[in-house]
């Protein structure tokens, strides 16, 4: 009864994109580089390019991040002596 009474955000989040929160990353990085391009770039003529390669790298760095994080936990870390 209580769940129909009122949402408090804080309390109980919607679970709406938790099973594929990483495909929002792509919308995210993209608005962070239009932002960023639209600031910093001189010369409007070559902004789209611009703002794709930084998505581009930004998407790679994170998928990089997150490959090296990968072999940290699952290959090196179980190689340590536990004492």
């Amino acid at each position: 009864m209580i769940a129909l009474v009122a949402y408090v955000p804080f309390l109980t989040p919607m679970s709406v994109f938790h099973d594929w929160w990483y495909v929002l990353i792509v919308p995210l990085s993209f608005g962070i580089s239009m932002i960023y391009k639209a600031l910093r770039i001189g010369d409007l003529g070559r902004y789209w390019r611009e703002v794709a390669i930084m998505t581009l790298q930004v998407l790679l760095g994170l998928i990089g991040l997150a490959v090296a994080l990968m072999i940290l936990v699952q290959l090196i870390i179980p190689l340590l002596p536990v004492e």
